[in-house]
């Protein structure tokens, strides 16, 4: 992995960061002057600029830490960014009241994408229920019922592969998990009618994340502007089905699109159009290239390790011989050595490297060293996911892909309590989406394994920092072989 050496990432990490705060701090939240317990030890970014620039964040996270323990506050331009390495420190950030911690504005690039009714252009109430339709319509039962559409549309799309040949895996994934979403998540209006344009209005909208669209979400940029009709285009397809829906009511559909579309306020108020359209293309937007990039790091990572290939390999071959080809949920939660591969991949590949808060009310944390810290309302909290799943005390040799390392007996996520794995978030801030994305590429992932030899072609990837999701860098060829049918 390239992350010691990525100066790239510091300079996204740094200029994205110091863009938050600042823009938190134009609404200007006071620091609270009232605090009984001393602050986290302060360090000024300007002592840190030359090991950033030349190191990268890691090594300036490892340095601090090293240095001043696991909780310490960065002044970035005078606005202070305090970091909680290590779960012992991670409480309040995974669990505190969105009165007590939020993001603030942190994410107001998204609303142009999502819309200025859900999410982040919501207020905290009514994104606090609109977290519960997605908890709604992603619960155990509505996730068992998408298991058989999900195994159609991986064995249609694998279908059409030749008996050998080569393939870029980021690409093919890309186009497969969109095609399972449209049939599980929006329906089969798109799916069958319009795939291909809703498709590459989706691209356009990943496509609009440039650093400048962080940074500068509403200036009238080219990059922008096709971020927008793609999105007015978008919303009009998605707005045109509902009403369609809403005029057929004899017709009912079990897809996450009719769960949005039924749900309702504690109020009673049913959700609006531009409600349900910007509710799905969140968790379109948040879900398909999540789950597109790690599935890729996922196959990076089996085509590396011969003996990981041949463990998961094996557990297919022992599901045949136990349940033949039929493939349900309980099927894929037998697939216990898949999973472990899944996870740790992305333990080593976070989605979100870093997680940041504002603090709206002065807490206490204790570290792992002992000391006790109050932080102040006013400085924003950052947890280093990628930095944390490489602590050496919770995980051994943390620089290796060994996906034995979560396994009955060993299970080392868990010895440092709640808080030791966080690639999905924690506590009152866990992916709704998780169990999902796990079920999804564990379906993509086992037909592959059953079906074909497969072997990395080019080297393995390095990291694009420069997005913002670090996907593998570049293409990820891959060469297939169909083999028999067991």
């Amino acid at each position: 992995m390239d992350l010691t050496n990525s100066a790239v990432w510091f300079a996204i990490a740094l200029v994205f960061i110091i863009a938050v705060t600042a823009k938190i701090a134009i609404g200007r939240t006071t620091f609270d002057p009232i605090c009984n317990r001393p602050h986290p030890p302060l360090v000024n970014s300007g002592s840190l600029i030359k090991l950033l620039l030349t190191k990268g964040p890691q090594a300036m996270i490892h340095d601090q830490h090293k240095k001043l323990g696991s909780v310490f506050t960065v002044s970035f331009f005078g606005l202070k960014v305090t970091f909680l390495v290590g779960p012992e420190a991670s409480g309040h950030f995974y669990q505190g009241l969105e009165s007590e911690i939020s993001h603030g504005n942190t994410f107001e690039f998204l609303v142009p994408i999502f819309g200025k009714e859900v999410g982040y252009g919501a207020d905290i109430p009514t994104r606090t229920e609109q977290m519960h339709f997605y908890n709604e319509a992603l619960k155990l039962s509505k996730r068992r019922s998408n298991v058989d559409p999900m195994v159609k549309e991986v064995e249609d799309y694998f279908s059409k592969w030749g008996e050998h040949g080569v393939v870029d895996l980021k690409h093919e994934f890309e186009k497969l998990i969109m095609l399972v979403s449209s049939r599980c998540l929006l329906g089969k209006e798109v799916r069958e009618k319009m795939f291909g344009e809703v498709y590459m209005l989706f691209r356009e909208l990943y496509n609009g994340m440039h650093l400048t669209s962080v940074l500068f979400p509403y200036a009238p940029s080219p990059v922008n502007r096709r971020r927008d009709r793609a999105r007015t285009k978008l919303s009009k397809i998605l707005i045109d089905i509902v009403r369609s829906r809403k005029a057929a009511s004899d017709q009912v559909e079990r897809d996450v699109l009719q769960n949005l579309i039924d749900s309702k306020y504690k109020d009673g108020r049913s959700t609006t159009e531009e409600e349900v359209t910007g509710l799905i293309i969140m968790l379109l937007f948040g879900g398909n290239h999540t789950s597109s990039v790690t599935s890729t790091w996922t196959g990076a990572y089996l085509l590396s390790h011969e003996s990981c290939l041949t463990a998961v390999v094996e557990e297919q071959k022992k599901i045949i011989r136990k349940y033949g080809n039929h493939i349900d949920y309980n099927v894929l939660q037998e697939m216990n050595t898949l999973h472990c591969c899944i996870k740790e991949t992305l333990r080593m590949h976070p989605v979100q490297p870093i997680n940041l808060r504002k603090v709206h009310k002065n807490f206490t944390v204790q570290t792992r060293e002992g000391n006790e810290y109050e932080i102040p309302r006013g400085h924003t909290i950052a947890s280093p996911v990628l930095y944390n799943n490489s602590l050496p005390h919770i995980y051994k040799d943390p620089d290796a892909y060994d996906p034995d390392r979560f396994s009955l007996g060993r299970e080392e996520d868990r010895v440092g309590g709640t808080f030791s794995y966080t690639s999905f978030g924690g506590g009152r801030h866990r992916c709704v989406g998780e169990a999902y994305a796990y079920m999804q590429i564990k379906v993509i992932w086992s037909h592959l394994l059953r079906n074909f030899e497969l072997k990395l072609v080019t080297p393995f990837p390095k990291t694009n920092w420069s997005k913002l999701v670090p996907e593998p860098k570049g293409k990820v060829m891959v060469s297939f072989k169909r083999v028999a049918a067991a």
